[in-house]
């Protein structure tokens, strides 16, 4: 349940969650989906359910077995804070990487909702970052629920953009990440909105990374944009982390 990530603004990968279900425009085309279908079709144990919500609990400690350091993106194939995730089972994930103090973890979400309010019965190691997906101004309600997160580094991936985000809220926001949508059904991304995000940027002083075009033929757009590469990485923020550890995970779940 993990490998070296050809994502190009991580290192590995580690799932202790599988599949998932569709919220918001942005998972229209997921591309996790498509491939647990191909994986469950190829019989692989870990996708015998294909898309749906699965716990792997045998992976759930597996970083602590990796000694050297890497970055690791939480659930590539999942969202950590899915309502089928039971909160106990997220707290034992947080625990692993509180334990894993050698790593960074990167966890996304697109349910800022639940983030908040789980959050407060969680530990915050310094070497978890957490980050939202917004893929269009509609749903920037989910960078104004980040910041309420006493997260060390607090990001966007701001993927697939889906149009444009003025006046994109930053405050609290230690990163930000682009990108366009890939694969056959890619929907176009206009570089204006690219580029009214890396100023926006440039104005807050919040690193700016620009992963990719996207659109049906993705290593052909490649990743420049104004005729070079923005690969620009957060420097970790201590913040106050004296929170509580989850001590009822039935009472904040209902």
């Amino acid at each position: 349940m993990s490998q070296l990530s050809s994502i190009e603004w991580t290192e590995s990968t580690w799932n202790p969650v599988t599949g998932c279900s569709k919220i918001s425009p942005g998972c229209k085309n997921c591309y996790t989906e498509r491939m647990a279908t191909r994986l469950q079709a190829m019989g692989s144990p870990r996708y015998r359910n294909g898309f749906k919500v699965t716990l792997q609990e045998d992976t759930v400690e597996l970083p602590l077995e990796w000694k050297q350091p890497r970055v690791i993106f939480v659930n590539s194939m999942s969202d950590l804070l899915h309502k089928d995730v039971p909160c106990d089972f997220i707290v034992k994930v947080f625990d692993t990487m509180r334990r894993a103090h050698w790593h960074t973890f990167q966890i996304l979400t697109k349910r800022s909702d639940r983030l908040v309010q789980i959050a407060p019965y969680l530990p915050w190691p310094e070497n978890v970052w957490m980050g939202v997906s917004v893929e269009s101004q509609k749903y920037t309600d989910r960078i104004h629920e980040l910041v309420k997160v006493p997260a060390a580094v607090r990001f966007l991936s701001l993927e697939p953009l889906l149009g444009p985000i003025s006046r994109l809220p930053l405050r609290g926001i230690d990163w930000v990440i682009v990108g366009g949508e890939s694969g056959s059904k890619a929907r176009p991304m206009e570089r204006e909105w690219v580029v009214q995000i890396k100023r926006r940027c440039r104005e807050m002083n919040v690193p700016f990374f620009f992963k990719q075009w996207g659109g049906v033929r993705k290593k052909a757009a490649g990743r420049e944009l104004s005729g070079r590469t923005f690969d620009e990485m957060p420097r970790a923020q201590l913040r106050q982390k004296n929170v509580p550890r989850i001590r009822e995970p039935g009472v904040i779940c209902r």
